[in-house]
């Protein structure tokens, strides 16, 4: 059976829903037909020339992911890249022929190509198929429309034909697909060599970030086993403000007010989660309190932050070459900012040796400086940063470690993705000082797990105070910030008994 006939076949096929209900053919206008002006009798009747009831490319692939195409068109596709691969592959990574000028010369080719294919396409099919081989070559191919979903949070590729994604804190698989482990390969290597990284056998995994700021980390063969794996962890177009977390339910307006405070006193501030709580958001949202007048400098392995001041130095790690030299590490560039003149550090997130650094530079004058850890909570965010100091090599007591934590750190932000899919901040927390070997702590705010959950399974709780009113506050009054007294004021849930609060 010729290519022509198996796609005749696969448009006569009736379609159906995902609860097996037959789906009736689209009704297809070419270029030669008038378009009805409904789809009812009347308006068939109306038509001026007869139309063929047959189902369209758009029915084949579905309205927000692509559903199963046939595999005639399949062939074609793979064809028809291949084909544009050998005639322009060369100039692909040109850097003088911009974004623009390269579609355009794809879309050329394209065209040429799928009309030498002799094969019978709608004037939809055909504008279709050259869009979605565009897509593949130059762009993300099937994740392209994943990253147009603002639903959608984070995209993870296990293989190249089975992708999930996180909508509202719950995953969900996707019915898109890569047709080979070939195309997901290209999209992996076309990502990052965009941001000057590379992935290869020799350096089977990397981390790297889209244009829009993104988070991408890939793996490939031989370290993964099922075949090369992606993951996107996409952030927001516009960059979240405290309002929008206000909105979400993820900090109380009185938490805003004290850490809004707490950034302007030059508090250094270490927001502590687990992976996908939202931390780089949150630390987004903190940076966004630093007076615009300072100088800022951020320090990142992938460049995600979204700093809204203008007087703003972003730094990036830089991975060894293809000759295993030529690295620059986090360490090395805490290290070199401290003689840039700095107002405020931001770091994107301590997991190394570069924690000593930090620590000393918020104890030599650096204050204000923020950051970002995974810890499950404020008590497991110090014990890790215990950890990292030690990773930098250098022989210290732990006695000395904790007093140089205890004397830097000034708050502890613990953000969580609660069972619900919401992301709350569950506590504030003071560090106080030490107390012979231990570094003492106490929440401002804590979250009301005791209010339990609602009929959809949602928390009813948020974070109240704990009525203990934090020692930087006497801080705040030196620099003449205002923050009342009554946000540290407890205060029950409705419906709660004096007697349960004893």
């Amino acid at each position: 059976m010729s290519l022509s006939d198996r796609l005749e076949r696969a448009r006569g096929a009736h379609l159906a829903s995902d609860d097996g209900t037959p789906l009736e053919p689209r009704t297809l206008v070419t270029d030669n037909e008038a378009p009805a002006a409904s789809i009812d009798a009347t308006a068939e009747a109306a038509a001026p020339a007869p139309v063929v009831p047959t189902t369209t490319w758009d029915a084949l692939a579905g309205s927000t992911e692509r559903e199963a195409i046939p595999d005639a068109l399949v062939e074609l596709k793979e064809r028809a890249a291949q084909e544009l691969f050998r005639r322009i592959g060369a100039r692909l990574n040109d850097p003088s022929l911009s974004e623009e000028k390269l579609h355009a010369l794809a879309r050329e080719e394209l065209t040429h190509i799928v009309e030498s294919e002799q094969v019978a396409l709608t004037i939809s099919e055909r504008n279709r198929l050259i869009t979605e081989i565009g897509a593949d070559v130059l762009g993300f191919g099937p994740l392209e429309l994943l990253l147009a979903d603002s639903n959608v949070t984070e995209i993870m590729v296990n293989r190249y034909d089975q992708i999930y994604v996180e909508r509202a804190g719950k995953l969900f698989e996707s019915r898109s697909r890569f047709t080979s482990e070939a195309q997901l390969r290209r999209v992996i290597e076309r990502i990052v060599s965009r941001v000057g990284r590379r992935i290869d056998e020799s350096s089977p995994l990397v981390d790297a970030r889209l244009e829009d700021g993104s988070r991408v980390n890939a793996i490939i063969p031989p370290l993964a086993v099922d075949g090369s794996s992606l993951t996107i962890r996409k952030f927001a177009s516009t960059p979240y403000r405290v309002d929008d977390l206000i909105g979400f339910a993820t900090i109380t307006r009185e938490m805003a007010t004290l850490l809004d405070a707490a950034v302007r006193a030059k508090l250094n501030i270490l927001v502590s989660g687990g992976t996908g709580t939202g931390k780089t958001t949150l630390l987004n949202v903190l940076s966004g309190f630093i007076p615009g007048d300072e100088r800022i400098i951020t320090i990142e392995d992938a460049v995600e932050l979204q700093l809204q001041q203008e007087h703003v130095v972003r730094l990036e790690s830089r991975p060894a070459n293809i000759e295993g030299r030529g690295e620059i590490t986090i360490r090395e560039l805490v290290r070199n900012s401290l003689r840039m003149r700095p107002d405020r550090i931001v770091i994107g997130e301590v997991r190394g040796g570069e924690s000593l650094d930090m620590l000393q530079a918020m104890n030599t004058g650096h204050e204000g400086s923020i950051s970002t850890i995974h810890a499950n909570s404020p008590r497991d965010a110090l014990a890790r940063l215990e950890t990292l100091v030690l990773m930098a090599g250098m022989d210290l007591p732990l006695r000395a470690i904790r007093e140089q934590i205890a004397s830097a750190i000034d708050i502890i932000v613990q953000i969580s993705r609660l069972r619900d899919g919401t992301r709350r901040v569950v506590s504030i927390t003071e560090v106080q000082g030490m107390e012979g070997e231990m570094v003492t702590m106490q929440d401002a705010f804590s979250f009301d797990f005791a209010a339990g959950v609602d009929a959809d399974g949602r928390f009813r709780g948020s974070a109240v105070p704990t009525g203990v009113r934090p020692r930087f506050v006497d801080k705040f009054a030196d620099l003449g910030i205002d923050v009342p007294t009554s946000i540290f004021q407890y205060r029950p849930r409705e419906g709660q008994l004096i007697g349960e609060i004893l």
